[in-house]
C-alpha cells in the first residue's frame, strides 16, 4: 500500500538522490506529468508524458529540480514537499507547495520498456 510522506527539507538532497540513483538510472524510461494548481489560474500542465531523467535538490539556491529529457523544470523556495512512496520505494506522486501557495503535482509512471524476445526462425 502506497505511503505518503511529508519530506523535510533537510532530507530533500538525500532523498531525492536516492530515488535517482535507484530507479531512474536503471535504463527504463518513467515518464512524468507536471501539474500547476494556483487559485488565479486554475489547473495548468507544465509537462506532459516527459520522460524523467532525474530528481535533485540544490540547498544553496533552495530549488526542486527536475531533470526531464526535454529540459528542466525548477520549484524554487518549496514551502512542503510531499511524497507518495509505493511499497517497492518507487516515488508515484510528488507534491510541492510553492511560496505562494500554489501547489504543484508531479506524477510520475514507470514505463518500464523491455527487450523484445524475439523467436528462433
Amino acid at each position: 500500500m502506497p505511503v505518503t510522506t511529508k519530506i523535510p527539507q533537510e532530507h530533500l538532497a538525500e532523498y531525492f538522490d536516492t530515488f535517482t540513483k535507484r530507479f531512474l538510472r536503471d535504463g527504463s524510461p518513467e515518464a512524468v506529468d507536471v501539474e500547476v494548481l494556483a487559485p488565479e489560474w486554475g489547473e495548468q500542465y507544465e509537462a506532459h508524458g516527459d520522460r524523467l531523467v532525474g530528481i535533485t535538490y540544490d540547498r544553496h539556491t533552495n530549488a526542486l529540480e527536475l531533470a526531464l529529457e526535454t529540459g528542466d523544470h525548477r520549484v524554487y523556495q518549496p514551502r512542503e514537499v510531499w511524497a507518495v512512496e509505493e511499497p517497492n520505494g518507487f516515488i508515484s506522486t510528488i507534491e510541492v507547495v510553492r511560496p505562494d501557495g500554489a501547489r504543484e503535482i508531479v506524477t510520475v509512471k514507470q514505463v518500464g520498456l523491455r527487450p523484445v524476445k524475439r523467436s528462433a526462425s
